[in-house]
């Protein structure tokens, strides 16, 4: 391991600077007790916002620090701001819930912070064992949230359902490390990328190890078979946290994906290139159908993120600097819209009880019309109506594939896109063409309002500058290839 200086330092200061705030904020909690809560998610909020500033001003040139352990370069930086953008939309979210709800204790955005920095932990890993650490630190975070309500049975059946799978998932996660490094005699990601050129064929061990690797990320992005958590799990925990768990995860875990992918396993392409179309394909297809039969509208978000994770990866299969770049737009769009139709499902309040069934959104455009269209505005986008901004992100995404020839992958996805559009024009007909129901409680905090104008603003006006964010990702992704 090479010799500590402070340039080192300075490259993991964002990830510190969290950690010691967090353990800062943790004990003020304790001491204070849960009439703190309001003061530690502001709190939180503040330090999100100073790790965003102080990731700015960190060197991204490409780079490894800490024995090789952790990796700084434009992509794992752009992620990172994505992060950190999924979790200021999430703390801001949930203030008001939480008090809305009676479940207001200070350890909430504290689980939210210590998840956040496992993520970028994972993100800027270099090193399976590093990048375990990371993931484990996210996955034991978001256990408790998924089980945050307590006195509620179906949160706690959300919380056990994820723990047992997620706890299944990281065993499989694990066991694929030890093989990998059994045949490869190393964890390093460069090391294992050169172990796997001029040798004559692959181990079996390390092709199984590499399998048993991607089963661990597909369960955390929810990519069909391994998603049969996430319906349960997005229904049953505190709508806060399931938005949390559709926004800010599963960018850190697809960011992981394409590291494994495009770095260590880059010489395997031609075997884990059918691994990832079989779990493309599947994911598109299932939430397709699966969602056309739901009626509770966290449910339906919950078959819309598994599809999602469907499309990102048929932009990952394509194993390109333009699929890679296609991926990031993707899921910087994808985190935007689900941020927005969150913050419209935390509005449905009635008697300050929380609705959840899609009939209860009958007739919003007469009591609620801002509403009404700022829904259907996000609904139409993750339908890829052009020209809205989720029509750019699947075209790139399908483009990426056909670039490679992945002719039959892309018209699955065009075809599943077709068929699960019914679903989200469902929930636009009942808002508009249904009779009225009893009209939602009107108070809504400022921050939840800043987030669902934050992104219907994106979603309309992304074709305006869509080059902006289009070039940043070509260079960002860029660097996944770089030498």
């Amino acid at each position: 391991m090479s010799n500590f200086n402070p340039a080192e330092l300075a490259a993991v200061f964002p990830e510190l600077f969290m950690a010691v705030a967090g353990m800062v904020l943790l004990v003020a909690g304790v001491m204070r007790g849960n009439q703190s809560t309001a003061f530690i998610s502001w709190s939180v909020l503040a330090t999100f916002a100073i790790t965003g500033m102080f990731l700015l001003g960190v060197d991204w040139d490409s780079r490894t620090v800490m024995g090789d352990m952790f990796r700084l370069n434009p992509f794992t930086g752009f992620i990172k701001l994505l992060i950190l953008s999924g979790l200021v939309a999430t703390v801001a979210l949930s203030v008001r819930y939480l008090y809305e709800e009676g479940m207001a204790r200070f350890e909430y955005p504290i689980l939210i912070l210590f998840a956040g920095l496992g993520m970028m932990i994972m993100v800027s890993a270099h090193n399976l064992l590093s990048l375990y650490v990371g993931l484990e630190l996210q996955s034991l975070a978001l256990y408790v949230l998924a089980a945050f309500r307590r006195d509620q049975a179906r949160s706690s059946e959300a919380g056990l359902k994820y723990f047992v799978l997620g706890a299944l998932a990281s065993g499989m996660l694990l066991f694929g490390i030890s093989l990998v490094y059994g045949f490869a005699g190393t964890l390093d990601y460069t090391r294992i990328a050169s172990s796997l050129t001029g040798v004559d064929g692959v181990a079996m061990g390390f092709m199984v190890g590499m399998v048993f690797v991607l089963v661990g990320i597909a369960f955390k992005i929810s990519a069909v078979p391994f998603h049969m958590w996430t319906p349960d799990v997005y229904e049953g925990a505190p709508t806060s946290v399931t938005a949390f768990f559709a926004l800010v995860p599963k960018i850190a875990a697809i960011a992981v994906l394409m590291q494994l992918l495009y770095g260590p396993f880059g010489g395997l392409s031609v075997h884990w290139q059918q691994i990832v179309w079989f779990l493309a394909a599947a994911s598109m297809i299932w939430s397709a159908l699966a969602g056309l039969v739901q009626n509770n509208i966290k449910r339906l978000m919950a078959y819309s993120s598994i599809g999602n994770m469907g499309y990102a990866l048929v932009g990952i299969i394509a194993g390109t600097p333009q699929g890679a770049s296609a991926v990031v737009v993707y899921m910087t769009i994808y985190m935007i819209m689900t941020a927005g139709v969150f913050g419209i499902i935390m509005c449905m309040r009635r008697g300050e009880r929380a609705v959840e069934s899609i009939d209860d959104l009958a007739g919003l455009s007469r009591t609620s019309p801002m509403l009404a269209y700022a829904m259907a505005i996000l609904l139409f986008s993750m339908s890829g109506i052009p020209p809205l901004a989720g029509f750019f992100g699947k075209l790139l995404v399908f483009q990426a594939a056909i670039g490679e020839g992945f002719y039959t992958l892309a018209v699955v996805g065009v075809l599943c896109s077709v068929v699960a559009a019914y679903y989200y024009l469902r929930i636009i007909k009942v808002m508009f063409f249904d009779a009225a129901a009893e009209a939602f409680d009107r108070q809504m905090a400022f921050a939840k309002r800043a987030v669902i104008v934050v992104s219907v603003v994106f979603v309309l006006f992304f074709i305006l500058k869509p080059n902006v964010l289009i070039d940043t990702a070509r260079h960002t992704a860029s660097t996944l290839f770089a030498g």
